[in-house]
């Protein structure tokens, strides 16, 4: 059975000390059937100049203006020609050379593939896993209790990914997330880790505005008083979670 292709998409903007790891760390995949798509916003800081050192190796790239991270990676999918989406963006790592090998070692093949994230630094040193640990069997209505698996960790088909919304500024990634789970006939979970995510960048900066987005998202997707009431739950973990380690 031939292995699926996959289509990892890097979307970065003036990210000059982290994008080399990144693109590194793809073309490091050992897995046969990847296509690697790049899309810069267009940087002035010295990323376009690495990107071209590596573009014998790249499958496409483009760089340009656009309407901010989700417009990229929207453009990101219009540009590729996978089975599946797995978005590693810059100063994000596949958690291994191999680890796409072993999600797709079987013959069947799921709707979206989850697994663990293990958090770094600034200089790539691991921190740890991330807070959320994704649940054994993973449905749609488990994001109630919020993002349990991070959009770094999710391997969507292209069967069930849809397109970025762009009326969320912070959160679409949770929205694309949501739909793919929802359209999904089977969700497979990899016991894997399967990303390296570095702290830092918008989703640490926006935090807030962010947080008011998913509420949005949450109650248009479950309703006003489950969502209310699942933030009972939610709220205490995350507050006690900052208090323990500072961190989000």
């Amino acid at each position: 059975m031939q292995q699926p292709r996959v289509s990892i998409i890097t979307v970065v903007y003036n990210s000059v000390t982290t994008i080399e790891a990144t693109i590194k760390s793809v073309l490091a995949l050992t897995y046969s059937n990847v296509e690697y798509i790049v899309v810069d916003g267009g940087s002035t800081d010295g990323t376009i100049d690495l990107i071209k050192k590596y573009e014998q190796q790249i499958s496409r790239w483009t760089s340009g203006p656009d309407a901010g991270l989700y417009d990229a990676m929207n453009k990101g999918m219009e540009m590729s020609s996978g089975d599946y989406f797995w978005f590693i963006n810059s100063g994000d790592e596949p958690a291994s050379p191999d680890v796409l090998d072993k999600v797709f070692s079987g013959n069947s093949t799921a709707d979206v593939y989850y697994g663990e994230t293990m958090l770094i630094d600034e200089a790539g040193n691991e921190i740890g896993l991330r807070r959320h640990s994704p649940p054994d069997h993973l449905s749609w209505r488990d994001f109630r209790r919020g993002m349990l698996v991070s959009h770094q960790s999710f391997i969507a088909s292209g069967k069930v990914a849809g397109k970025y919304d762009l009326s969320y500024r912070f959160s679409a990634d949770y929205e694309w997330c949501l739909h793919a789970l929802k359209h999904a006939s089977e969700i497979r979970n990899t016991g894997l880790i399967l990303s390296k995510f570095r702290e830092g960048g918008m989703t640490r900066q926006n935090i807030i505005p962010g947080l008011k987005e998913r509420f949005r998202i949450m109650v248009k997707n479950f309703g006003l008083g489950s969502t209310i009431l699942a933030h009972f739950v939610i709220a205490p973990k995350f507050f006690r979670y900052w208090m323990q380690n500072r961190r989000f």
